[in-house]
C-alpha cells in the first residue's frame, strides 16, 4: 500500500514538473502562425509550455544575445560579426521554409498581377509611383490596372522578412542594392511603416492602391491578392508550398544550415523564399537554467523538425527536405549542459 502510494506520488509529481515546464522564445512574425500552431500540439501531446512572442526577428536575435529567452525565431541568420559578439557559441537550426509574397489592394483586379525583380525594387525606391505605370503594364496586358498611387508599405521594425525581401531586391536590381542594400532595418527611401507581418497586412487591406510584403500566410488569411514573381529562369511563379520548397533544392546547405535560398536556379523556385530559424546555445549551462529546461528545450527543437513538420503545409509554409532536417538533428544532438552532452 505504501509502495503503491509512494509510485503514484512519484508519478503525479513527473506530471506536474512536465505540466509546469514553460520554455520562452522570441523573434520573427514570418513562422507565427506556424509556432502557434506547433506550440499549442507540443503542450497538448507533453505538457510543456511554449511562450513564443512575434516581436520582429531583430528583437529576437537582440533577446538571445542578451540571454532573457530559451530560444530566438529570425528568418535570417545571424551573420558572423553578431556571432562573435554573443557570450557564448549560438546554434541555428531551419523549422520551415517560407514565402515573402508582394501582396496588394486594387479594386477591381481580379487576378494576380506580375511583378519582374526588378519592378518590385522601382516601387520600393519611389520611381515607380502609381499603378498604371507603364513598367507594370507591359508585365500585364489585357490587365485593366486603375491609375491609384502607390501606397508602399514595409515595416517599421527589424524583421527579417524585410532581409529576406531586401536580400533578393539586392540579387535582382544593382540599384538597389547599392543604395538601399541587405538588413533587418535599412534606410528606407518611400514608405508608410508598420510593426510585424500582420502589420503590414493591415495597411494594405485598408489602403486602396496600396502594396506590401508579407509572408504568404498573412496574405491568405487576410484574403489580400498577391502577384507572382518572375524567378532566374525567366518563368513567373506564384508563391505556394511546392514552389517555395523548390528554392532550396540544389543549394549547397552548409553544416550550420546559415544559408541564403533567394533567386534561387531552381527553375521552379518561388524567388522569395527562406528558411526560418531558431537560435539557441549550444551549451546551455548559464543563468539559472537547470538541466531539466536544456533538456526540455531540447526534446521540443527536436520535435519541430520531425513530427512537428507535419503542420508546416497546412498552415503554407513547405516542410524542410530530407537532408536539412539530417543537418538540424546534427546541431540539436551537439547541444550540451556545462561541457556535457544533453
Amino acid at each position: 500500500m505504501k509502495k503503491t502510494f509512494l509510485l503514484g506520488l512519484a508519478l503525479m509529481t513527473t506530471g506536474m514538473a512536465a505540466a509546469q515546464t514553460t520554455l520562452t522564445g522570441a523573434g520573427a512574425s514570418f513562422p507565427y502562425p506556424l509556432y502557434s500552431k506547433m506550440f499549442a500540439e507540443y503542450k497538448d501531446a507533453t505538457g510543456v509550455n511554449v511562450n513564443y512572442q512575434s516581436v520582429g526577428s531583430g528583437a529576437g536575435q537582440k533577446q538571445i544575445l542578451e540571454r532573457t529567452v530559451d530560444f530566438a525565431g529570425s528568418d535570417n541568420p545571424m551573420s558572423d560579426e553578431t556571432l562573435k559578439s554573443a557570450p557564448a557559441p549560438l546554434l541555428h537550426i531551419p523549422t520551415a521554409i517560407g514565402a515573402v509574397v508582394p501582396a496588394y489592394n486594387l479594386p477591381g483586379v481580379t487576378q494576380p498581377l506580375k511583378f519582374t525583380g526588378r519592378v518590385l525594387a522601382d516601387i520600393y525606391l519611389g520611381k515607380i509611383k502609381t499603378w498604371n505605370d507603364k513598367a507594370i503594364a507591359a508585365l500585364n496586358p489585357g490587365v485593366t490596372i486603375p491609375p491609384l498611387p502607390i501606397t508602399v508599405a514595409r515595416r517599421s521594425d527589424g524583421s527579417g522578412t524585410t532581409y529576406v525581401f531586401s536580400d533578393y531586391l539586392s540579387k535582382v536590381s544593382g540599384e538597389w542594392k547599392s543604395k538601399v542594400g541587405v538588413g533587418n532595418s535599412l534606410q528606407w527611401p518611400v514608405g508608410t511603416g508598420a510593426k510585424g507581418n500582420d502589420g503590414v497586412a493591415s495597411v494594405v487591406k485598408s489602403t486602396p492602391g496600396a502594396i506590401g510584403y508579407v509572408e504568404l500566410v498573412y496574405a491568405k488569411q487576410n484574403k489580400l491578392p498577391f502577384g507572382s514573381v518572375q524567378n532566374r529562369a525567366g518563368k513567373f511563379v506564384l508563391a505556394d508550398n511546392g514552389p517555395a520548397a523548390a528554392a532550396a533544392l540544389g543549394v549547397v546547405i552548409p553544416k550550420d544550415t546559415r544559408v541564403s535560398l533567394t533567386n534561387s536556379a531552381n527553375a521552379n523556385a518561388y524567388p522569395i523564399a527562406s528558411f526560418t530559424y531558431v537560435i539557441f546555445y549550444q551549451d546551455q549551462k548559464y543563468g539559472n537554467r537547470t538541466e531539466a529546461q536544456a533538456k526540455a528545450l531540447k526534446n521540443l527543437l527536436g520535435w519541430m523538425v520531425t513530427t512537428g513538420q507535419g503542420y508546416n503545409e497546412g498552415l503554407d509554409y513547405a516542410r524542410l527536405p530530407a537532408n536539412v532536417v539530417n543537418k538540424a538533428r546534427t546541431i540539436i544532438n551537439s547541444m550540451t549542459y556545462g561541457g556535457k552532452k544533453l
